[in-house]
């Protein structure tokens, strides 16, 4: 073979493997964007609207259509999708499911119920050994990313799930609607991210007597939802994470019913380990009996035993202002509150009951006049511990509180530790133990520059015994 012919056979042959190449690195490339194409383009070929997205045409039996067909990605483009019913995603029947935009796109839900329903067959755990087949194969990771949703009916939702697996949530906006995120009867492992839920007549996060272990809620804006931010009302609950987020303002008129920005509910149920950190929290105190935080460990009110209270709870490093109480725990056990900045609780900063193992540490609760002035100067910002077993309350700073009795009282507790904590400009007292037994208070500062306070007026302990009171520092007036 002539030397021109194997140079030809040699650059034929790399042309070749080039195009091979080319090709399947263009399948590689090409397919994801190919299934990503919109279902219902805003625009047809001659740039006039579709009326699918127009907010006027009906398009449910299109989009369930699409959905029973198994298309399993929904791609939104740039438009308003009137629904008039949920849009029922049978994760079994239809397989893994998304539905997506670019967050250009609004499903307006003008009828009742949710505007998407994911309902699952996952009945085990979240240990992979208790998992069945179908569920990894067709249920895995329902999603929701990139969209708003609004309702335009009294009784409209926004996002349901049951019996799911692994359901996320991103950066999707749920607006006008009852509930925003409704989670029912039983799912696992749920991530919320990134999400606007705002302005809803129920709550925002909705744990309804829902079996769930494994869920967080990260980085997102819940506010203005009338009936709580992330509510759990009974259920098995484990494992929820709630993370910075801000989360303000979820209550109805001053008449409505209290709720809470977190608000954790064990009667009928079982709510535990649970981590708040890192949150900004506030409004509103006009509301009734409105709380940041309210923890209620008490599965059944009728009998408080150690078998019904719950609790591993930490509550951490978060901003928490403007309401009744900051935080409020009762019938908890094993519930660490560390490292928050808390100011105006108009009733109190700290309000804890009926528990036992409670650590409260290195916390300032603090009033700033800057934040304190009109409306604001009403706020008591007092501490207040009641039936409580086992505590220490170590480390904190309190600054200009005005308890009914004392900016922290604790009444009716047993075994409690107060070290080094900084009492400052109170009144009508820094401290108060009232039938207080087994504890101890030491080397704190419990001070007023106002000449009108003596060292009574400081501490005062009343009924009780078998405590100590070691190296504070107590008095009133400048030296």
């Amino acid at each position: 073979m002539s030397r021109d012919v194997r140079m030809f056979v040699r650059w034929s042959a790399i042309v070749f493997l080039l195009i091979v190449v080319a090709s399947v690195c263009g399948i590689w490339l090409e397919s994801p964007n190919a299934a990503a194409e919109p279902l219902f383009p805003a625009q047809s070929p001659d740039q006039t609207p579709r009326p699918a997205g127009d907010g006027v045409t009906d398009v449910t039996d299109l989009l369930q259509a699409q959905i029973d067909a198994g298309r399993e990605q929904i791609h939104l483009a740039r438009g308003r999708y009137r629904i008039t019913k949920p849009i029922v995603v049978n994760l079994d029947e239809v397989g893994p499911t998304s539905i997506s935009g670019d967050g250009t796109a609004t499903i307006v839900m003008d009828g009742p119920g949710p505007a998407i329903r994911f309902v699952g067959t996952h009945d085990g755990t979240a240990s992979p050994t208790t998992f069945r087949d179908n569920v990894w194969l067709n249920q895995r990771t329902p999603m929701v990313d990139g969209i708003e949703i609004v309702g335009n009916h009294p009784d409209a939702c926004g996002i349901e799930a049951d019996g799911t697996m692994q359901l996320t949530v991103t950066r999707t906006v749920i607006r006008k609607s009852l509930h925003g995120i409704h989670l029912v009867n039983r799912n696992r492992n749920v991530i919320i991210s990134e999400c606007h839920i705002y302005e809803n007549r129920g709550a925002g996060v909705f744990y309804d007597s829902v079996s769930l272990h494994q869920s967080n809620i990260v980085g997102c804006h819940i506010s203005y939802n009338q009936q709580g931010g992330v509510v759990v009302k009974g259920g098995d609950v484990r494992n929820i994470q709630i993370g910075t987020c801000d989360i303000e303002g979820n209550m109805g008129s001053p008449d409505a019913a209290p709720s809470a920005n977190v608000w954790l509910d064990s009667t009928g149920g079982s709510i535990a380990e649970v981590a708040i950190v890192g949150c900004t929290i506030q409004h509103a105190h006009e509301a009734s009996d409105s709380a940041n935080i309210r923890f209620n460990g008490l599965s059944n009110p009728v009998s408080f035993t150690d078998e019904t209270r719950h609790g591993f709870v930490t509550i951490a490093d978060n901003v928490l202002s403007d309401v009744q109480v900051n935080v409020e725990v009762t019938n908890a056990r094993g519930v660490t509150i560390t490292g928050n900045t808390c100011w105006k609780g108009y009733s109190q900063n700290l309000k804890v009951a009926n528990s036992a193992n409670i650590v409260v540490a290195n916390n300032v609760f603090e009033r700033n006049p800057r934040y304190h002035y009109g409306d604001g100067s009403t706020a008591m910002n007092a501490l207040l511990f009641e039936n409580c077993n086992g505590c220490t309350f170590s480390g904190n700073q309190i600054q200009g509180a005005t308890g009914r009795n004392a900016a922290v009282e604790i009444r009716n507790c047993r075994r409690f530790n107060v070290t080094n904590c900084s009492i400052l400009d109170c009144s009508p007292r820094g401290l108060l133990l009232e039938d207080v037994s087994q504890s101890r208070v030491s080397d704190c500062l419990i001070l007023s520059d106002s000449d009108s306070h003596d060292a009574a007026a400081a501490l005062q302990v009343s009924g009780g015994g078998g405590n100590q009171i070691v190296d504070n520092v107590v008095g009133s007036g400048n030296p």
